[in-house]
């Protein structure tokens, strides 16, 4: 048996950078202290969410990925405690920026980057505004306790994500992420509907056809932007799946905190090699993934 525990943790964020670290530290260390093995800390936890107008002052945000202070801490945290930590920020890449995740090891170690491939523009999510689309690709990497692929927020709509990380080896998915009611007038923000089924439901479906448990963390909170006066409600609701697609451990949807599940590697390798839906893929029959509207011109 190859055991290892998984984390998944929700908070509010301010617009202190070292009040939101320092919470995401004692989250990590509550969740270590629970025996978790691999910790997954929300999407750009470090402020507020920015992206709910389009603002140059916001695009100072970014910093630089050597020497990222914040990310420096999380090494030496990672290191203390003996845990992995994909950790979400802003990284200011010179003339681009990037939503990206650095992989810690458990020796604090950074195994590499993800940049967050699939960018949203929508109300209230004005990505496209601040980052460019990622250029790393969808990777996976070894660490000390599992191979994991690490997709962020808007990425876990799409099961091409999900596949390409399992094909490469993935035997667990991690989704850093920032969602919730699409920003609303403040004066509406009690009438807001917090409907995460379909979030929820999409990734669920991943996990199933990937045959990988699937890690979420989500932030909570209300989020008020003064300069638009709207503001977001963040659903949380964070979770882990199995690998067939059932939630073992769900958060609510106003709490911060941290749960935990723990998995047999060895288990869930046997049950990927019985159920055969990966030997029986017909890649040569699926070009029309790699149009955008399903129109192959000949």
């Amino acid at each position: 048996m190859k055991k290892v525990t998984v984390a998944c943790t929700q908070m509010a964020c301010s617009w202190d950078r070292d009040e939101n670290i320092a919470k995401a530290e004692r989250l990590i260390r509550e969740a270590a202290a629970k025996g978790a093995n691999i910790i997954q800390i929300q999407e750009l936890f470090e402020t507020q969410y920015f992206a709910q107008i389009e603002d140059y002052e916001y695009v100072d945000l970014a910093r630089p990925r050597k020497n990222n202070p914040m990310v420096e801490h999380m090494r030496g945290l990672a290191r203390e405690l003996k845990v992995v930590l994909p950790v979400s920020f802003y990284e200011d890449a010179g003339i681009v920026r990037y939503n990206t995740v650095a992989v810690i090891d458990a020796d604090g170690t950074i195994l590499g980057y993800y940049r967050k491939t699939h960018i949203p523009d929508d109300m209230g999510y004005y990505e496209k505004f601040y980052f460019s689309p990622g250029d790393t690709g969808f990777k996976v990497w070894d660490t000390k306790y599992a191979r994991i692929g690490v997709g962020v927020c808007w990425d876990q709509w799409f099961p091409e994500a999900a596949r390409i990380m399992s094909l490469k080896g993935a035997e667990m998915l991690f989704y850093p992420t920032a969602i919730g009611t699409f920003a609303v007038p403040e004066d509406e923000l009690d009438e807001a509907d917090a409907d995460y089924r379909h979030w929820q439901n999409t990734m669920l479906g991943h996990a199933a056809a990937n045959m990988a448990p699937v890690i979420a963390s989500n932030r909570i909170g209300d989020e008020k932007e003064p300069k638009a006066g709207t503001a977001i409600r963040f659903w949380g609701a964070s979770f882990i799946s199995d690998n067939i697609g059932e939630k073992v451990v769900e958060m609510d949807t106003e709490t911060e905190g941290v749960a935990v599940a723990t998995f047999d590697l060895d288990e869930l390798a046997a049950y990927r090699k019985e159920v055969v839906t990966f030997r029986d893929r017909r890649p040569e029959m699926y070009g029309h993934l790699l149009t955008m509207g399903g129109e192959l011109i000949e």
